[in-house]
């Protein structure tokens, strides 16, 4: 592991299910969990390297050594999917139906935008028991519901892992703690959406995709967040700035506190495909955008994975 942030740590945050927080919540530092019953362990996500996910997958085993029967992607995202080959191959891996496109489609390449990482020896393993809409799963007598909102958001993929009787939610990339959100393989105005229908989940505790344990409050962060970003890319749109015009000279205000603020750009990019009137999720050509979020910090994105 890196020795330039924290260790990950694990928390009980209701009876059974834990949360797994990578510290600092930057690139490819994201968090997982698991739910522990009497017939084994589900998983939610995994690491984004070698090490890191079998450092994981070794925790995960702990309470009680019980097997782990099943791994919950909440998107396709490489630092919740890279680490799914560290499972024994028996395991049942879970995610929406084009989570699985996405994962395959991706690859092992995009670990080249990012410098810094040890990656380890990838092999790519995407979902392969899929659904559209809602699948419920029990661990034990306990219902954890897998919910995709029907549009775009972080990516066009996402689903998150509700236990209704706990007020548990692991929302993955959905909630950015502390950490700028970043809409570009997704949608800004389809985000704005879904989060209304998160906050109607009624969810006490939520484990985000990056950054610490949280409530719902982090949930008009991120609103809070996507307007800004909408405003902003309105009155560039409407002056002819291009994305990265845009985002240099543009005063972060209270966001200026979230960590990997290049990310902005990629979001102007996307909020712009958007006011061209593209639908939503409408794939980007990635290289041309990673290469203007670079040029925005004036170096390479660095992960400390």
């Amino acid at each position: 592991m890196s020795s330039t942030v924290p260790d990950p740590y694990v928390r009980e945050v209701a009876e059974g299910i834990f949360a797994y927080i990578q510290p600092d919540g930057t690139w490819f530092l994201n968090n997982a969990g698991f739910l522990v019953g009497s017939r084994g362990v589900a998983m939610v996500d995994q690491c984004g390297t070698e090490q890191r996910a079998r450092a994981l997958f070794d925790r995960v085993r702990e309470p009680g050594g019980r097997p782990v029967h099943t791994l919950i992607n909440t998107h396709h995202h490489a630092d919740h999917t890279f680490g799914n080959f560290v499972l024994p191959p028996e395991t049942t891996i879970v995610g929406h139906r084009r989570a699985r496109d996405e994962v395959i489609a991706t690859g092992t390449g995009i670990a080249a935008a990012f410098q810094g990482p040890d990656w380890g020896e990838i092999q790519i393993s995407p979902p392969f028991l899929c659904f559209e809409d809602r699948l419920s799963l029990f661990i034990d007598d306990l219902e954890v519901e897998l919910i995709h909102f029907g549009t775009a958001a972080h990516t066009t993929n996402d689903i998150v892992v509700w236990i209704p009787e706990r007020g548990v939610l692991f929302s993955g990339d959905l909630i950015f703690k502390g950490g700028t959100p970043f809409a570009l393989q997704g949608s800004v105005a389809g985000w704005a959406e879904t989060l209304e229908k998160l906050r109607d989940l009624g969810a006490e505790t939520i484990v985000p995709g990056h950054g610490p344990i949280c409530g719902p409050e982090a949930i008009d962060e991120v609103a809070a967040y996507l307007a800004f970003l909408q405003q902003t890319a309105r009155e560039g749109f409407e002056a002819g700035l291009e994305p990265l015009e845009l985002a240099s000279p543009t005063d972060l205000g209270p966001f200026a506190s979230l960590t990997d603020p290049e990310r902005i750009v990629g979001n102007l990019h996307r909020a712009y495909s958007e006011l061209r009137g593209e639908p939503l999720g409408t794939p980007l050509a990635l290289p041309p955008i990673i290469g203007d979020m670079q040029a925005y910090i004036g170096g390479p994105i660095v992960s400390h994975a």
